[in-house]
């Protein structure tokens, strides 16, 4: 419980909950998540990598290792004449220690 009463004081718990802007849930994150023990998640573009890790610890109760974070630029896509461009994205590839596991519930296992 002291723990997340440190995250508490580090961080803005207002901007802990805007952090994460929603997980990733595809083929690729269900692979990298039972062989590395990782979950993904959509993060704004301007979050730190400590900010990352104490939003996920704060929203669901478990302890995270580390936290590796990737930019992906947005694609450009044609519409008819006119060009466009995808947004964007930061990933978040979080490292949960041994023995947790996250459930999109909200509830550590």
């Amino acid at each position: 419980m002291s723990r997340n009463v440190n995250i508490a004081q580090k961080f803005d718990e207002g901007r802990l909950a805007t952090v994460l802007v929603e997980p990733i849930v595809s083929e690729k994150a269900t692979a990298v998540a039972e062989k590395h023990n990782q979950v993904l998640f959509k993060v704004l573009r301007n979050a730190t990598k400590p900010e990352i890790k104490a939003a996920v610890e704060l929203m669901f109760k478990v302890e995270v290792e580390s936290v590796q974070t990737v930019n992906q630029r947005g694609k450009e896509k044609r519409f008819g004449k006119s060009i466009g461009r995808r947004d964007h994205i930061k990933k978040a590839y979080v490292s949960l220690k041994k023995g947790q596991e996250l459930n999109f519930s909200g509830e550590a296992a």
